[in-house]
């Protein structure tokens, strides 16, 4: 088991990316950025699309459910803590009563939300806001041990978390992400967070210009400095906008090549909304990259879980 990748999360339970892990996007939300259609599914379709998107996860062999209820897209209307939780048990509590050994990993940045989730079975807690929004996330954090990500935003979406100004030449993104990680990490552990719990995402498309993030991404191997894990989300974001001038609809594909090339990189976690394409995606980085020793299963072997 590599220390490198592994991440420890509620409970004790360990993921090991065999040799990358895959982060599935279900959004539980009207207005979501990639797949908001204004109206808010009913409940059975909800699960339906849940359960295919977990049947695929089994099938790439190492993976987690990311079940978001408040949209953190720009300009999202803000959505209450009932609003949220309405939203999120009812998924959630299905879920874990038909699968509950599945991973599921919680997108939100408020502690009482965070709280109910943990307690009907969630392990994982990704929060964009880096406790800012919330500082009573950390207690919850705390208290409970699940896995974190820990996520760099910008002031665009959270007052408080580091951004992007003092970018330079010679100071390039990178580098101020790795003063932000490395003060939140110190942060967390002194507030009694276990730091096996914790991998760092850079935030790409949160509060960064279209520049910022493709040099974060350029030089993303810095970030390993801190001794944990990167986990990145990619999925259909603006950055392919301002690179290649392509609507979110259009992003699939610029998805793919960007998330195989951190993965060669050695990006281990990757955050995406089609997981059956990014799991053939990394079968085939692990393939034909030296020195990945280990592969995700074919398509459709359950036997390799994470």
């Amino acid at each position: 088991m590599s220390d490198r990748t592994a991440w420890t999360v509620l409970g004790g339970r360990v993921i090991q990316p065999a040799p990358f892990c895959i982060a599935g996007i279900m959004n539980l939300t009207p207005d979501s950025f990639s797949d908001g259609r204004g109206v808010l599914a009913p409940l059975p379709a909800l699960l339906d699309r849940a359960r295919g998107k977990l049947d695929a996860l089994d099938a790439a062999g190492c993976g987690m459910l990311d079940l978001g209820a408040e949209s953190t897209r720009p300009g999202a209307a803000p959505v209450d803590e009932s609003g949220e939780l309405h939203r999120l048990m009812p998924v959630l509590q299905a879920l874990k009563r038909e699968r509950p050994d599945a991973l599921i990993s919680i997108d939100t940045c408020r502690a009482s939300v965070a709280r109910a989730a943990l307690e009907a079975g969630a392990q994982i807690i990704n929060d964009v806001s880096a406790c800012c929004r919330d500082r009573a996330l950390t207690d919850v954090l705390v208290e409970y041990q699940p896995g974190y990500v820990l996520t760099h935003g910008g002031r665009e979406h959270f007052a408080g978390i580091m951004h992007m100004e003092g970018c330079s030449a010679t100071t390039p993104p990178c580098a101020l992400l790795l003063r932000f990680f490395e003060q939140e990490l110190n942060r967390l552990v002194r507030a009694g967070l276990r730091e096996n719990r914790i991998v760092l995402d850079p935030g790409i498309g949160f509060g960064k210009t279209g520049e910022e993030n493709w040099r974060i991404l350029h030089d993303i191997e810095a970030l390993n400095a801190l001794g944990r894990p990167l986990y990145v989300g990619l999925s259909r974001k603006s950055l392919f906008g301002w690179l290649l001038d392509l609507p979110t609809g259009e992003r699939d594909t610029a998805t793919q090549v960007a998330t195989a090339l951190l993965a060669a990189r050695g990006v281990p976690y990757h955050r995406v909304h089609d997981v059956t394409a990014t799991a053939r995606t990394l079968r085939i980085v692990s393939s034909c990259t030296p020195g990945l020793t280990s592969s995700p299963p074919l398509m459709g072997n359950p036997n390799n879980r994470a």
